[in-house]
């Protein structure tokens, strides 16, 4: 929930690890000074700015750009620091605007480190002034607060430094002026020479932006602020059992004429540059393997994409393989549909002359347009093997680095567990694959908080034929349910997700064994009708609470010992023990309870529920249906694949799930007390 500030106004900061963002239209400096309890800067060394952009606690940017993102760390901060000024201005010197009042309002943006906004603030009512102060963050009673400024000073930066008690403004403004119009620092290095077949899409999608060119967000729109989005986040069509469901791509497609329309040079391999992709922001880490040789491809390195923590990088990585995978792939379908028209249009063309229908002529020219078609298939197929060699090469690196809430349960980074003490950018839900690349598979990660409830499908899928037992695949769905129920528990913080079970006839009883006898559900899963009302009743009131808190800007005063944890909903053999009053709250928590931190996760089939008619329709499409067996269900519309999810379970006789499960657990006791 982002607090919409005007200037004057302040907001608490309920965490330390901040990001501001900075969104200006036009390149600007984006800098900091750090003050004590009278407001004072104590010296040059306490003010970041493009030539000195780290100091303890906080990094800013190295160059004039129109979008910035500044990272903080208030607990790291020198004891004598009371305040953080965030500070813009225009560069001088270089052409460009000299006041605020002829370009857009910037706008800023305090983010934690999973992206989501705790405050914002548009700088409005800017004219002659060429440097403001934006916002400011100050420790009040051991607690720090955000209050939106808007400072503006029309002598510049100089104005500014001076206003804060620096004695040295004039030279600091000087030659902070000097080295942002010699671009002495760069945000963004550029990136290494790479060899043709070393040159990997998401690395040579985009140069940094220019003096005076926006940087374009990860969907392509100036003025993005938002961190590079998912493939999995943006809710796809929903349809039937073995129709496409949830589309795993987080950002609006490009034309898929882009990607099935290639080109390919003599030599040279085809190029799958997608226009949206951005490497220009946050910075890419210090290459860590060494040159490839001439001729060879570069060798793969975890973490190689671009981000602030190792964390966002290894995302961002598996967000350009997915890419990767899916522009070859198409690029290798399209080439053999033009290789069977093109063999069709020959073939016709012989047929189509009575003299060629016949003897050696005929067989001659139908064998010319086998081996023309053949020889295309090879080609495109052999251009494919190598794309798929590199990804299958990356992915051997990168899924032994991968951190905990992306890893699978096998992964050895299980076994030293600890309750963490942030929730990460995403959580790894399965892999996603292609009919043209068995040897490789991508994790699926969805990003946290969660936007979409999960619907865990027990019914027949189009894979499932080895399956024949109706009650072994609820088991299995039931079993994937429970997965995902934990990996959500483990990755939270103590105190910070609860688990609420609905299993009315106690069918599920012993797959959800793991979170029964560890303890980590603070009540045992409801059964029959009365329990179902219960749960959901306690639930929808939950829902209703907060939208009201939220509607009358008074979320900060919500009743004493209210859970202000996430609330995850499972129901087990759905419609079991509902009547149409619990549909409607079921119906209810589905579309309203993400907003507010209440997920669904139904274990069911569609079919058991088609008595309701249409009425379930809307509940089915909102969630993202997920399969407990192997099963190419999810529809990609950007380039038109169908991609086969597989759940990650927990490998047979395994103990990690119960030895994660009871660290939860003990880590949740002091919070339940």
């Amino acid at each position: 929930m982002t607090a919409e500030l005007v200037r004057g106004q302040n907001h608490p900061l309920s965490q330390v690890r901040l990001e501001v963002r900075i969104s200006a239209g036009k390149p600007v400096v984006a800098g900091a000074t750090l003050s004590d309890e009278q407001g004072k800067i104590r010296g040059v060394e306490w003010v970041a700015h493009p030539g000195a952009p780290t100091l303890p606690g906080l990094e800013v940017s190295k160059q004039a750009a129109a979008d910035h993102r500044l990272a903080f760390d208030l607990d790291a901060l020198p004891e004598h620091v009371h305040r953080v000024s965030v500070l813009l201005a225009l560069p001088s010197g270089v052409g460009g605007p000299v006041r605020f009042g002829v370009v857009a309002a910037p706008f800023v943006a305090v983010t934690g480190l999973d992206g989501a906004e705790v405050a914002s603030y548009t700088v409005t009512g800017l004219d002659a002034e060429s440097a403001v102060v934006a916002l400011e963050l100050y420790r009040r009673q051991g607690a720090w607060k955000v209050r939106a400024v808007g400072q503006g000073y029309a002598g510049g930066l100089a104005e500014l430094l001076a206003d804060q008690g620096l004695p040295e403004a004039q030279q600091l403004a000087g030659s902070i002026n000097e080295a942002v119009a010699r671009g002495m620092a760069r945000t963004v290095a550029a990136p290494p020479p790479r060899t043709a077949d070393a040159d990997r899409s998401r690395q040579a999608a985009s140069s940094a932006p220019g003096a005076d060119q926006p940087y374009l967000g990860p969907q392509g729109a100036p003025g993005t602020v938002t961190p590079p989005q998912s493939p999995y986040d943006t809710p796809g069509p929903q349809g039937g059992a073995t129709q496409g469901q949830g589309y795993p791509g987080g950002a609006t497609p490009p034309d898929p004429s882009a990607v099935t329309q290639p080109s390919a040079s003599a030599g040279g391999g085809i190029d799958y540059t997608h226009p949206g992709r951005q490497t220009a922001a946050p910075p890419p880490p210090p290459p860590t393997a060494p040159p490839a040789e001439p001729g060879r491809p570069a060798q793969p390195v975890a973490g190689d994409a671009t981000g602030w923590s190792m964390d966002e990088r290894l995302y961002n990585q598996v967000w350009g393989m997915f890419e990767d995978l899916a522009r070859t792939t198409a690029a290798y379908r399209s080439a053999v549909d033009f290789a069977d028209s093109r063999m069709e249009k020959e073939l016709d063309r012989v047929l189509s002359d009575p003299r060629s229908r016949i003897g050696g002529q005929g067989d001659a020219a139908r064998e010319a347009a086998r081996a023309r078609h053949a020889q295309l298939v090879d080609q495109a197929r052999a251009a494919l093997d190598r794309d798929l060699a590199q990804l299958v090469a990356e992915s051997e690196v990168v899924e032994p680095a991968l951190p905990m809430a992306y890893a699978r349960w096998d992964n050895p980074v299980w076994h030293g567990y600890r309750v963490p003490m942030e929730i990460p950018m995403a959580l790894r839900l399965g892999d996603l694959s292609l009919p043209e690349s068995e040897r490789l598979s991508i994790p699926m990660l969805l990003r946290l908080p969660l936007e979409r409830g999960l619907w865990i499908d027990c019914g027949r899928t189009s894979a499932d034929g080895g399956l024949a037992d109706a009650d072994e695949l609820r088991r299995l769905a039931m079993d994937t349910a429970v997965a995902h129920a934990a990996r959500l528990l483990a990755v939270y913080p103590a105190g910070e997700f609860t688990v609420h079970v609905i299993d009315p006839a106690g069918s599920g009883a012993s797959s959800l064994a793991p979170l029964t006898q560890s303890g980590v559900l603070d009540v045992p899963p409801a059964v029959g009708a009365a329990g179902v009302s219960e749960v959901l009743d306690r639930l929808t009131q939950r829902v209703d609470l907060v939208q009201m808190a939220i509607r009358g800007g008074a979320s900060d005063s919500l009743p004493p010992g209210f859970d202000t944890a996430e609330q995850l909903l499972i129901v087990n053999d759905f419609p079991h023990g509902f009547d149409d009053r619990a549909v409607t709250q079921l119906r209810y928590l589905a579309d309203e309870g993400p907003a507010v931190g209440v997920h669904l996760m139904m274990v069911a089939d569609r079919e058991d529920a088609a008595a309701y008619g249409p009425l379930l329709d809307p509940l089915w499409r909102s969630l993202l249906r997920l399969t407990p067996v192997a099963d190419d269900h999810l529809a990609d519309p950007w380039v038109g694949h169908a991609w086969t999810y597989e759940p990650t379970l927990v490998p047979s006789g395994s103990q990690v799930l119960q030895q994660v499960l009871a660290q939860v657990a003990a880590a949740r006791r002091p919070w339940n007390r």
